[in-house]
C-alpha cells in the first residue's frame, strides 16, 4: 500500500476517465501519474479502510479464511510487534550507566520529592553521590525549592521511582514505558492517517530506531513526556475527525452535497476532542512549549471541520465551522487543557509548604483561600516565565534551531574515558564511554527531504494528510526560532520527531509508486525505498554504542564523530 493509495485504495483502471487516455496522459503515467477516481460525497467524507490483502499469508500456506483473519489482525498485530521490538531495545540494560546523567540531576530528585511531600523539596550539593552510594542514602529536606517546570513530567518519572525506588532504573522506567507506547501509538496513528497498516508500521518502526527517541526513552528528562502527550492528542483529533465526518455523512439524505445539512447539522458532543484537550493540558503541565501545540492543533481541528462541511455542500464552510464547531472546540480543548493544567498542581495546592504557596493570603474562607492559592500560583508562574525568557547562560551543548534537522550539535549526556583494563576497556590506546543525544543521522537527513515532499503535497496537491504532518512539525519546531538567543538544546526536537517519521513514511510510500504504475517503476521504487530503510537501520546499529554508553575503543568512538561539532 503506497502513500498515494492510502486514502483512495482504488485501482486506476476502475476510474471511468482512465479507460480512454490521450497520448500525453499515457506519457505521464510512465513517471507515476495516476488519474483520480471520482468518488461520492460520503466516501470523500470518510475514506474507507482498504480490504486487507491476503496474498502474503496464502503464500505462507494459510487457507483463504485463515489468511483473511490474519490479515485483519495485522491492524493491531503489526503495531504490537513493532512496539515489542522497541520495548526490548529500550528496556535492555536500562539501569546503565549507573549514574545521574545530564538533567536527571533535577528531575529524578524532584520526582522523588513529589512522592514524599507533593512539592519539590531541597537537596544538598553532594546528593547524587549519596543516592548512588552503597548503601544509598536520601538527603531530602522539606524546605521548598524553586523549580522552573510544571509537575506532570516529574509525576510520570515518580511513578517508576514509586515501584523501583530512587535509582537509575527506577527513574528511567516510566520513560521507557512512554517511549514504547509512543511507538505503538505512532503505528496506529500512521495506519489511520494513511489508511495503510504497512505505512503506519513503517512510521512507528522508523521512530523505534531513531537515536534521539531511543536515548530520550532511557533518560529521565521531560521532553519525551511532552512528545507523548502531543502525539496522543494528535491521535485523538484524528479519531475525532473520522467520527465527526461520519456523522455528517450519515446526515446527508443522499450521496450528494446538501447546503442545509452541511450548514445546520451540529456534530454533537465530541469526546475524542475533549480527550485531546486533556492530553494537551498534560503536555503543557510538563513543559510550557505545549501551549504552541495547543494553539496549532486547535486551528487544525476547526479547519478540518470547515473542510468536511465544504465537501458536504455548505455555502460558507469556514463561517459555519466557526459558529457550529469552533466555539465548542475552544471550550473542549483550551478550557479542558486549562483545567487539566491546574489539576496537575494539586500536590502544590494541597500543601502549605510549596514554593510561593503562601505568597497571597486568604481570610480563612474556602473561596478566599482558593483565590489566594490561584494568585500565588500566578505569581510563581510569572517568576518562572521571567526565568525562561531571560535564560542566556552559555552551555557547551546548546544549539540553534536552524541546526536541529541536520543534527548540528547533539548533547552529550554522559562521558567517561576508561583506561586499558578499566570498565571493560581492552584497547591499548584507551576507550570512550558516552551517551550521546543525537538522532539517527540517515533518518534525520532523509527527513529533510521528506519535509520538502510533505510541503509539496500540502501546497500543490492539497493533501490534508501532508498538512496535518506539517502542522505537527511546525508546532513543535518553529516556536523555538523566536528564542534563538536563549539556551536551548537539540533534544527539544523530540517533540516533533513523530511527525518527521510520518513525513518520511509518506515519502517512502510515494517512492513505491502510485496505483497503476508499471512493474518496472514499482521495482525501482521498492529498491530505493528498501535501500533507504536498510540504511537507517544500519545507521542505528552503528551508533548503538553511543546511545547506550557502551565502552568502545577510542578509535571506534572517533570514527563515529562524523562532524566536528559532535565532539
Amino acid at each position: 500500500m503506497t502513500s498515494d493509495t492510502a486514502t483512495q485504495a482504488h485501482r486506476v483502471e476502475d476510474a471511468p476517465e482512465a479507460k480512454e487516455q490521450s497520448p500525453w496522459q499515457k506519457q505521464l503515467r510512465r513517471f507515476g501519474h495516476a488519474d483520480r477516481r471520482r468518488s461520492g460525497v460520503r466516501e470523500r467524507l470518510v475514506a474507507p479502510f482498504p480490504q486487507p490483502g491476503t496474498r502474503a499469508w496464502r503464500a505462507l500456506g494459510a487457507g483463504p479464511a485463515t489468511a483473511l483473519r490474519l490479515a485483519r489482525w495485522a491492524g493491531w498485530g503489526g503495531p504490537l510487534l513493532v512496539a515489542l521490538f522497541a520495548g526490548l531495545l529500550r528496556f535492555w540494560n536500562l539501569g546503565s550507566p549507573h549514574a545521574v546523567i545530564f538533567d536527571e540531576t533535577y528531575y529524578a530528585k524532584d520526582a522523588w520529592s513529589l512522592l514524599q511531600y507533593g512539592y519539590e523539596g531541597s537537596w544538598p550539593e553532594k546528593a547524587n553521590d549519596l543516592i548512588l552510594a552503597t548503601p544509598p542514602s536520601i538527603p531530602l529536606s522539606d524546605a521548598p525549592a524553586y523549580v522552573v517546570h510544571p509537575p506532570v513530567g516529574k509525576w510520570v518519572i515518580a511513578s517508576g521511582e514509586w515501584i523501583f525506588g530512587l535509582n537509575p532504573f527506577g527513574w528511567r522506567f516510566a520513560m521507557a514505558v512512554l517511549g514504547t507506547l509512543s511507538v505503538l501509538m505512532l503505528c496506529r496513528i500512521g495506519r489511520r492517517l494513511f489508511r495503510s497498516t504497512a505505512l503506519g508500521c513503517l512510521a512507528g518502526g522508523l521512530m523505534a530506531v531513531d537515536g534521539l527517541h531511543f536515548v530520550m526513552s532511557r533518560t529521565a528528562l521531560l521532553d519525551l513526556v511532552v512528545m507523548f502527550w502531543v502525539l496522543a492528542a494528535f491521535g485523538c483529533l484524528l479519531i475525532d475527525r473520522d467520527k465527526a465526518r461520519a456523522r455528517l455523512a450519515a446526515a446527508l439524505p443522499e450521496d450528494r452535497p446538501d447546503d442545509h445539512v452541511a450548514s445546520f447539522t451540529w456534530l454533537g458532543l465530541r469526546p475524542w476532542r475533549i480527550a485531546a484537550g486533556i492530553c494537551l493540558g498534560l503536555a503543557i503541565g510538563t513543559k510550557w512549549n505545549g501551549l504552541y501545540v495547543l494553539a496549532a492543533f486547535g486551528i487544525l481541528t476547526v479547519l478540518w471541520d470547515a473542510g468536511s462541511r465544504r465537501v458536504a455542500g455548505a455555502r460558507y464552510p469556514r463561517l459555519t465551522a466557526f459558529w457550529l464547531d469552533g466555539l465548542w472546540a475552544a471550550f473542549s480543548m483550551v478550557g479542558v487543557a486549562l483545567v487539566t493544567y491546574l489539576l496537575s498542581w494539586l500536590g502544590w495546592f494541597t500543601t502549605d509548604k510549596g514554593y510561593d504557596r503562601n505568597w497571597a493570603k486568604g481570610d480563612g474562607g474556602f473561596l478566599s483561600d482558593s483565590w489566594a492559592a490561584l494568585r500565588s500560583l500566578w505569581h510563581y508562574e510569572s517568576q518562572v516565565y521571567d526565568f525562561h525568557i531571560n535564560l542566556h547562560s552559555p552551555h557547551t551543548y546548546q544549539s540553534n534551531p536552524w541546526s536541529w534537522l541536520v543534527l548540528g550539535r547533539p548533547v552529550s549526556y554522559f562521558y567517561e574515558s576508561p583506561k586499558f583494563g578499566e570498565d571493560g576497556c581492552t584497547a591499548a590506546g584507551g576507550c570512550a564511554r558516552e551517551v550521546l543525544g543525537i538522532g539517527t543521522p540517515v533518518l534525520w537527513w532523509a527527513g529533510c527531504f521528506a519535509l520538502l515532499y510533505v510541503l509539496y503535497r500540502w501546497i500543490f496537491r492539497r493533501d490534508w494528510r501532508a498538512g496535518a504532518i506539517a502542522c505537527g512539525i511546525a508546532a513543535g519546531y518553529l516556536p523555538w526560532f523566536q528564542y534563538q538567543e536563549r539556551t536551548i538544546f537539540l533534544f527539544y526536537a523530540v517533540v516533533f520527531l513523530p511527525f518527521l517519521c510520518l513525513a518520511l513514511a509518506m515519502m517512502i510510500g510515494a517512492m513505491l509508486g502510485p496505483p497503476g504504475a508499471s512493474e518496472r517503476r514499482r521495482m525501482w521504487g521498492a529498491v530505493g525505498a528498501g535501500t533507504l530503510v536498510l540504511l537507517i537501520i544500519w545507521n542505528f546499529i552503528y551508533f548503538f554504542p553511543l546511545y547506550t554508553g557502551q565502552t568502545i575503543p577510542m578509535d571506534a568512538w572517533r570514527d563515529r564523530m562524523w562532524l566536528s561539532t559532535w565532539i
